[in-house]
């Protein structure tokens, strides 16, 4: 028998999305981006989905902080 207090509260990717005050949208652009590290895909109840940890969206969070929203400037150069 696991003791509850060894469980971590674990958040669907839609959950850490609104913890992080991003939309889903958003969270999943940056884990393909591979600017946010997701955590592994994992089966729950048959359906293949990301569990966050509460670690996982302080991460997130970090990043995130340091991109601006938008569309980015095209470079001098091109």
């Amino acid at each position: 028998m696991i003791e509850s207090s060894i469980m971590v509260k674990r958040f669907s990717t839609r959950e850490a999305a609104r913890k992080l005050g991003v939309t889903i949208l958003t969270l999943q652009r940056h884990t393909a981006a591979k600017t946010v590290k997701a955590p592994p895909v994992e089966k729950v109840g048959g359906v293949s989905m990301r569990l966050w940890t509460a670690r996982d969206i302080k991460e997130a969070r970090k990043v995130l902080a340091g991109t601006r929203p938008g569309r980015k400037k095209k470079s001098a150069d091109a």
